[in-house]
């Protein structure tokens, strides 16, 4: 029994620390997941073989939880390999892209058809119970699996909407140097600036991914001490639409039109780091979510 799948990171329009829900939207950096199974057994404990570079809480938490979703009342041996583009702990949600790869390469494993939301629930709640996520970053996991922007309540655990963007859109990347804290230690920070983050978030849910991101990264650079207003102000010269932190940084990202990503990348020279141009996801390796 084998199963593939692939994910994508994501960059951030909503942090969901401040009021619960969280905005994102899938870019073209990959993850794939590969596993195979071996039943030996209707008893016991699936014996649970990766790769030691690959081998983290979130991983072997993300493959044992979908095997008890997926091969209920099985055991024997299940192999993972892994492959992933996204730098960790930058903001780029490589996290939930990891083991949102790894549940719906499970799925598949078993054949069964398993649903891109159903898939993102299971990868948010392995990112809670391994400490990763505060909210378990349903938007994230979620982004990571379908096109377009989504917008989620991640504490109630559903979806609240979905759009694409416009096609002539693309991002343009800085990843400095450093990765960020645990999430979990910054909730009280997001949570004494309700009033941004409910702006931020009814921006996502009006459709004004703009302005939504605006209010995001002020609230961002407010909690952590990110200072990139002057950046900010660099790549909207250079033909971004909009720019900010993703996630809980330290990356920036910043979309303008796929003409003059390649200027808004220059524009962001003098700063050390890793600076690169991706497009957004095109393609959903499930069925689209929906909303309610």
């Amino acid at each position: 029994m084998r199963g593939e799948a692939v994910a994508t990171g994501a960059i951030t329009l909503v942090n969901a620390l401040a009021t619960g829900i969280g905005s994102a939207v899938g870019i073209g950096l990959r993850v794939h997941a590969e596993i195979e199974l071996h039943p030996s057994g209707s008893h016991g404990k699936w014996d649970i073989r990766v790769p030691d570079h690959s081998r983290t809480p979130l991983v072997e938490g993300a493959l044992t939880e979908a095997l008890l979703r997926y091969a209920p009342g099985s055991s024997g041996r299940a192999s993972l390999a892994l492959d992933s583009e996204i730098p960790p702990a930058r903001g780029l949600k490589s996290s939930s892209a990891v083991s949102s790869a790894i549940v719906l390469a499970v799925a598949r494993a078993t054949d069964r058809d398993a649903d891109p939301l159903e898939v993102a629930r299971l990868s948010a709640a392995v990112s809670r119970s391994t400490g990763v996520s505060a909210t378990g970053a349903l938007d994230d996991a979620l982004a990571s699996l379908a096109p377009g922007v989504v917008v989620t309540n991640n504490v109630e655990e559903t979806l609240l909407r979905t759009y694409l963007l416009p096609p002539e859109l693309g991002v343009a990347l800085y990843v400095p140097p450093g990765i960020h804290r645990p999430a979990p230690e910054l909730v009280s920070g997001f949570r004494a600036h309700p009033r941004l983050g409910r702006s931020a978030a009814d921006h996502a849910l009006e459709g004004d991914w703009v302005r939504a991101m605006s209010a995001n990264t002020r609230l961002v650079e407010r909690v952590i001490g990110y200072d990139y207003a002057a950046l900010r102000a660099t790549v909207e010269r250079h033909g971004a639409v909009a720019s900010g932190v993703s996630g809980l940084g330290p990356a920036f990202a910043a979309i303008g039109p796929r003409h003059r990503l390649a200027e808004i990348v220059e524009s962001m020279a003098p700063h050390p780091g890793d600076r690169r141009e991706v497009a957004f996801s095109t393609a959903s390796p499930g069925r689209s979510p929906r909303e309610p």
